[in-house]
């Protein structure tokens, strides 16, 4: 049985809105709430040499939430591209999003360019915010660009060379709030995933929850469809 940790961990930040509602809060208390366990999380993933971390924002679904909802989380987004430049530096994290412009302001578009091209040099963790994105629609953007560009052959890594970012496929997806459902995150990239669900609300997952998903994830079998 191998200890080591997962080269690439994705993560569904699932909960903020039930947190908040038990705390007698609207659903944007728990918004940002979450933020802060982020924070803790990249932190914590830093710390354990875990080279790329992939979290679920904002999905091309979540438009349908009530407007109020969807402003917020726009402005969190946004103050959270501001704010974090300083420590993603500090800590040399690299910063990027997967996920469709459609939809999304100018201003906020101008935000995420500014802090890409701000860390794109930084060579310790990948931060990778999977925002405006769904793994249906990343899929179907790739097969766009694949008919545009006339590709002859059309194989896995043909497919892997059009999605948002490429990086290197997790090895452990988590989802908190005690749901079973991968929720149409990437699709393509997980096939091979071990998969942790943990009830605990995003904005209760702390590094004690977090480091219980890595110990789990060392106890598996990984075999890629072999026999061991």
């Amino acid at each position: 049985m191998s200890l080591r940790v997962p080269n690439h961990i994705a993560i569904i930040m699932d909960g903020n809105g039930r947190w908040a509602k038990e705390k007698g809060m609207p659903r944007t208390y728990g918004h940002k709430a979450g933020a802060d366990t982020l924070r803790k999380i990249l932190t914590s993933c830093g710390e354990l040499g875990i080279k790329y971390l992939t979290v679920y924002a904002f999905s091309t679904g979540n438009w349908k939430r009530a407007k109020e909802e969807v402003d917020t989380l726009m402005f969190l987004f946004k103050t959270y591209l501001k704010n974090e430049k300083k420590l993603l530096m500090k800590n040399n994290v690299k910063f990027l999003v997967s996920g469709r412009k459609e939809g999304v302001s100018k201003d906020l578009l101008a935000e995420i360019s500014k802090l890409e091209e701000a860390t794109k040099g930084n060579t310790g963790i990948t931060l990778n915010i999977a925002f405006n994105y769904g793994g249906r629609a990343e899929l179907v953007d790739a097969i766009k660009e694949i008919v545009k560009n006339n590709e002859k052959e059309i194989t896995e890594e043909t497919v892997e060379k059009y999605l948002y970012n490429q990086l290197p496929d997790p090895e452990l997806l988590i989802r908190t709030s005690g749901e079973m459902r991968i929720s149409n995150f990437l699709l393509w990239q997980i096939a091979y995933a071990e998969l942790y669900f943990s009830d605990v609300l995003w904005p209760d997952f702390d590094e004690a929850e977090f480091n219980r998903a890595i110990a789990c994830y060392q106890q598996r079998h990984r075999r890629f469809g072999g026999t061991e």
